[in-house]
């Protein structure tokens, strides 16, 4: 078991290096599936969720060569199975990516029910099944697999308005309607980044899909999609985390290869926090030095405040003087972490999907666990800020998503550092969705 020991009460000082965004490498691995060649995806972040897609996708006979630590070329020209292994698929909640690629381009997939993280609430996949019954595939879900197929062996677009806004929904649909069988459009659509990022992947292999990025998605499917070279981008969550830890801790950061659009949803609320933000190119200079103000914060879909955010942000606004009110408005129950940061003497109670945070003077040292990936984020930062020693378990959820994140922050100045002890090196089961 890998624990992380932080020195806490230290400012950050220095340059973050941003990777490439992991909500979109986990959805673009699967599509390349689709892809009839070699395709070159650059800009991969080196996280364990990418290298069990990665590894999903060998089992099924794709061909993967690691060009350098961040590029890898994949073809899928010779895949020999569409049904996934349980083990790997049920640690990922990305995993329902493979049955939009699956079934777009071979008319069948049987996907392990996905896992990950599961932060209090449930994250159903309704959505995802009324498109492809939409698009034509009967699917099932018995013996912890979602077995969909075509009678014709080729789904046909339609229609499909999405009940409710569904970032998976969105991309898993999108991917599947790609290589249908004329025009899909997709209405009430989700429109975060990082589904532009996948739309753009899917058009420079041959697709044709426009919209992305608006709550109108329009496709032409296509018979076939080639191979070439795409590049992820930045990460938007992994970005504001860093930018998290300097309104927590104090300091002054340049946060590199970012898009700055992206960040807006974040960066307004930091600043209404009394943060310094300076925008430029492809960076964000953040700056903070003096007392952190209240204020209100409530997550919802793109463009607004990001719910991957939340735990974040919360964090921050315990040390921040005066009441804040944090308003969950996309999953129905995201604060099991809440728990963790009282043990480090935040004043947080939660009604429902509402925490009332009582600003402290400052949060003390002391053993805490992650319980999901952004919450593990968030557990980092308190100890960065909190005075004394923190010592935070369970971090395997922290690497599903954050890339070097022990040497980030020590290139940054901080007093944190990686321990290995003897015990169970798998997952707890019991957070497992």
């Amino acid at each position: 078991m890998t624990k992380y020991i932080v020195q806490g009460g230290k400012p950050l000082f220095g340059e973050v290096e941003i990777s490439g965004a992991k909500n979109a490498a986990v959805a673009i691995i699967p599509a390349a599936l689709m892809v009839d060649g070699t395709c070159r995806i650059e800009n991969i972040p080196q996280i364990s969720d990418v290298t069990r897609c990665l590894k999903i996708l060998e089992q099924l006979g794709a061909q993967i060569r690691t060009i350098n630590r961040h590029t890898v070329e994949i073809n899928c020209s010779r895949i020999h199975s569409t049904r996934t292994s349980q083990e790997l698929a049920r640690k990922i909640r990305a995993s329902y990516y493979l049955v939009g690629a699956l079934l777009g381009r071979f008319g069948r997939a049987e996907v392990a029910m996905p896992g990950g993280c599961n932060f209090g609430g449930t994250r159903p996949i309704d959505q995802h099944v009324k498109g492809f019954s939409s698009l034509g595939a009967k699917v099932v879900v018995e013996g912890g697999f979602i077995h969909a197929s075509t009678d014709s062996g080729r789904l046909k677009g339609a229609n499909i308005y999405l009940d409710v806004v569904s970032v998976g929904a969105t991309m898993n649909i999108m991917m599947a309607a790609a290589m249908a069988q004329g025009n899909t459009v997709i209405e009430n659509a989700a429109k975060e980044p990082h589904i532009v990022d996948l739309a753009n992947f899917l058009n420079s292999m041959g697709a044709n899909v426009r919209g992305a990025g608006t709550d109108t998605i329009k496709i032409q499917g296509v018979d076939r999609l080639r191979g070439g070279s795409y590049a992820i981008i930045p990460d938007q969550i992994e970005a504001g985390t860093y930018m998290a830890a300097v309104a927590a801790a104090g300091g002054q950061v340049l946060v590199k290869n970012i898009i700055p659009k992206h960040m807006d949803c974040i960066t307004a609320k930091l600043v209404e926090m009394g943060v310094e933000v300076e925008e430029h190119e492809d960076t964000l200079l953040v700056r903070r030095t003096g007392n952190l103000q209240r204020t209100n914060v409530k997550t919802m879909p793109y463009p607004g405040f990001p719910t991957d955010m939340q735990p974040q942000i919360t964090t921050v606004l315990s040390l921040a003087e005066g009441t804040s009110l944090v308003t969950e408005g996309v999953w129905s129950n995201r604060y099991r972490y809440v728990d963790e940061l009282r043990r480090l003497g935040a004043n947080i109670q939660v009604d429902e999907k509402t925490a009332v945070v009582e600003g402290v003077d400052h949060l003390t040292g002391a053993p805490i666990q992650a319980y999901d990936l952004r919450a593990g984020a968030a557990m980092v930062i308190a100890a960065l800020a909190a005075h004394g020693e923190s010592e935070i378990s369970c971090v395997q959820y922290i690497e599903r998503g954050y890339e070097d994140i022990v040497e980030k922050l020590r290139r940054l100045g901080a007093d944190i550092r990686a321990v290995e002890e003897p015990g169970d090196s798998g997952e707890l089961e019991a957070h497992i969705g």
